[in-house]
């Protein structure tokens, strides 16, 4: 009897038991749900709309990071914050702000691959894309089908900055021995391609006592020079061909003396195949002997020589090579120009601001008048590198002049900016320069830049239809636009609309970005009178060609004209425009 009791107890043990262990695990299991906080989420190709698998997620300082699994799906676990008081969100330290998502072959560009978690309270599952990145592949070869050993190539990316398109450098590479290359890491854009020269220095055939040969620069198909080389469409994942063939031809030394120069001054060297700009030959400067050197193939150049500093200098020179060396003629290097800035202002309502002081090495400096409020530049109007003129800084106490200084020859566009009023015109002499680019002659006098001020300015508002309005989140953020105008949104909550208020090509004003609420409404800064159009995005435009009447065409469907009258406010109900379109 005793036996078979021992025997009941411990097969009642043993059903309680896992009961027991079950619940008590439960409950250990719900205390830990209540401890800790879940961020999970997915990452997708931007193009195929695929998961990414194997995509490293992280915050900026690292301090979390994961891989994703083979749906491209990650998660986050951690100790969750105590409760904020009076309604306010608690702050987690163990959370992660920002989530960054990177693979090798996709973009690491943080308008697509990141995510703000700042005020993200909800429980949604997070998406985060990445850009595939595109290629540029082909092979250099010689007219014989034989590929050169190895020779440098460079890309120049077509992008619009401050509303104008220019080629920008995108990268270099070395071909590998049988000719081939690629470019990557490349986002989705226009492109152009080249190879620099190369001399010929095969064993077989080199003899440096005897003519000399070398390979030009090539250019997509074939082209004479960089200006009408091809242009090349690359779409985001895609890998795109353009093969180049070199042509041997014989290279003919140069050597041009410089004059004017200061010892121990160095100079930059560009070369210009038959006076257009663009990239390609080269030529470089002996500052010992103070002598412009290298080599090139028959043809016109023009050479220009520069230096940068307080006393910047510029000379060019025209030179034909024609089956011989050059030797001469000197180029002759003169004084950058300085432009003098004449201000005229119109303004209506009187300067409270008054005089601004700082130290500059000890010595205080008071700014007034139009040098308080005003910054001139000089932006070249061609593709060339550098070139930037700005205004000088006071040379002594009460130097309120305005002068630009150390402008190169060459064709600028005059950008003005004003902490007060508008600018109202820019002049020089005939010259409109706020629709036409000001022409700085070689170390000839130019005339006065002659700018007028004014305050009488506008305003837009109204709504943008088309959009979905979102509720606002906890907190809002500074954003800085393409156009360098700040606007304030949601943080973790993307602007509903993006406006662009641009002016007619034969219209005063200023192009303005203006920010829109999440209800679609929106007022625009004060803004200069003059006829603007006005276009509401789904994104960001970094790309609108907003200086190009020719490239704006194209848009005149797309957005309304409003005249702006000083001192008035214009009502408009704008239509989004989707960028799939």
């Amino acid at each position: 009897m005793r036996l078979g009791l021992a025997r009941f107890l411990q097969i009642l043990v043993l059903v309680i038991l896992p009961i027991a262990v079950t619940a008590g695990g439960q409950r250990a299991s719900a205390q830990i749900q209540d401890k800790t906080e879940t961020i999970r989420g997915t990452v997708f190709n931007s193009v195929t709309h695929a998961p990414i698998p194997r995509a490293l997620v992280s915050s900026p300082d690292n301090r979390f990071a994961t891989m994703t699994d083979d749906e491209g799906q990650f998660e986050f676990t951690f100790p969750r914050a105590s409760e904020g008081g009076d309604n306010e969100p608690a702050i987690n330290p163990n959370r992660p702000t920002i989530l960054l998502a990177r693979k090798p072959g996709f973009l690491a560009e943080r308008e697509f691959n990141a995510i703000d978690l700042s005020s993200n309270r909800t429980d949604k599952d997070l998406t985060l894309s990445l850009v595939p990145e595109a290629t540029l592949v082909g092979r250099v070869t010689l007219p014989s089908s034989e590929p050169p050993d190895t020779i440098f190539l460079q890309v120049y990316r077509h992008q619009v900055m401050d509303g104008m398109a220019r080629w920008v450098p995108a990268g270099g590479t070395q071909s590998r021995s049988d000719g081939e290359f690629r470019f990557a890491e490349l986002p989705a854009g226009t492109y152009k391609v080249l190879t620099r020269e190369l001399l010929d220095r095969d064993p077989l055939t080199f003899d440096p006592q005897g003519q000399l040969y070398g390979y030009p620069p090539a250019y997509f198909q074939n082209a004479p020079d960089f200006a009408s080389a091809a242009t090349i469409e690359v779409a985001a994942g895609a890998t795109v061909t353009a093969s180049l063939s070199l042509t041997r031809q014989p290279y003919y030394r140069v050597h041009l003396p410089v004059t004017n120069v200061a010892p121990d001054t160095g100079l930059n060297i560009n070369v210009f195949a038959a006076g257009r700009r663009g990239p390609g030959f080269s030529l470089g400067y002996n500052n010992r002997d103070q002598t412009i050197e290298g080599m090139l193939p028959n043809g016109t150049y023009t050479v220009e020589a520069f230096s940068f500093g307080e006393r910047s200098v510029t000379g060019m020179l025209t030179i034909t090579v024609h089956g011989n060396a050059v030797q001469g003629p000197p180029v002759v290097l003169v004084p950058n120009a300085s432009i003098n800035v004449d201000v005229k202002e119109e303004f209506s309502s009187d300067d409270r601001s008054g005089a601004i002081t700082f130290n500059d090495g000890g010595r205080p400096i008071t700014l007034r008048g139009p040098r308080r409020y005003l910054n001139v530049m000089l932006e070249p109007a061609d593709d060339a590198e550098g070139g930037v003129a700005s205004l000088r800084g006071p040379t002594k106490p009460g130097d309120e002049s305005l002068v630009v200084e150390n402008a190169r020859p060459g064709r600028y566009w005059v950008r003005v900016m004003s902490s007060r009023g508008y600018v109202a015109s820019v002049r020089s002499g005939n010259l409109d320069l706020q629709h036409q680019p000001l022409v700085v002659g070689s170390g000839g006098a130019t005339s006065p830049i002659e700018i007028t001020m004014r305050d009488d300015t506008g305003q837009i508002e109204g709504t943008v239809e088309g959009i979905m309005p979102s509720a606002p989140l906890a907190s809002s953020y500074t954003d800085i636009g393409p156009l360098g105008s700040r606007s304030s949104f949601v943080a973790g909550s993307p602007a509903p609309a993006h406006i662009y208020c641009i002016p007619l090509p034969d219209s005063s004003g200023q192009v303005t970005e203006v920010a829109v609420s999440p209800d679609g409404s929106f007022t625009s800064p004060q803004l200069p009178p003059g006829a603007y159009r006005l276009l509401a995005f789904d994104r960001p435009q970094s790309e609108l060609e907003y200086r190009n009447p020719e490239a704006m065409a194209s848009y005149d469907a797309k957005g309304p004209v409003i005249r702006l009258v000083g001192g008035q406010i214009e009502h408009v109900r704008l239509q989004l425009i989707s960028t799939n379109e």
